[in-house]
């Protein structure tokens, strides 16, 4: 496990909030830190169960990272084909509006619309493409990542909310 950015905050000492605009006067408190953000929100809905005041908690990502994972190459055609469908949803949402309204084959306005959508969508989806010359040849997905989740309590109640999550810990290690 990784040491946090704020020695203090894991010895229980409080700690300002991190909330910009947050009032100053109340201090906030870890009052545990796991691996993972689903870890820290079992804790916080257990808390919840419990009936702590949640709202005077936070889950709080320590040492920050972007993460970019590569899905796959990007051609023109690609990009043709993603702007052709992105042209037809955008045709389906006029031709709907337009349908609604017209006193002719209503039907028929919306293919029409979902038709042009895709044409004038891979059109630009291959001319943006082809505008970038090769610079960015590749789709991907970036992902905000922390190294760990730490649950923070207002300073006068941490000690509740320790002492509950202790009980939930103890419940998972022992189970009946």
């Amino acid at each position: 496990m990784t040491t946090p950015t704020n020695p203090s905050a894991s010895a229980g000492v409080p700690v300002p909030p991190l909330t910009p605009g947050a009032d100053a006067s109340r201090a906030t408190v870890t009052v545990a830190s796991y691996p993972d953000y689903a870890s820290a929100q079992r804790a916080v809905d257990f808390l919840s169960d419990e009936k702590f005041p949640v709202e005077r908690t936070a889950i709080v990502g320590t040492n920050l990272r972007l993460v970019e994972n590569v899905l796959g190459r990007l051609t023109t055609g690609r990009s043709a084909m993603a702007g052709a469908a992105s042209g037809a949803w955008f045709g389906l949402f006029i031709g709907f509006l337009f349908g609604i309204f017209s006193s002719s084959n209503w039907f028929a306005v919306l293919i029409v619309a979902i038709l042009i959508g895709a044409i004038w969508g891979g059109i630009f989806g291959w001319a943006a493409h082809a505008a970038t010359r090769g610079r960015r040849d590749f789709t991907s997905r970036s992902s905000l990542q922390a190294s760990e989740y730490a649950v923070n309590a207002e300073a006068e109640v941490a000690e509740q909310a320790r002492t509950l999550l202790v009980r939930m810990n103890w419940r998972a290690n022992n189970p009946s």
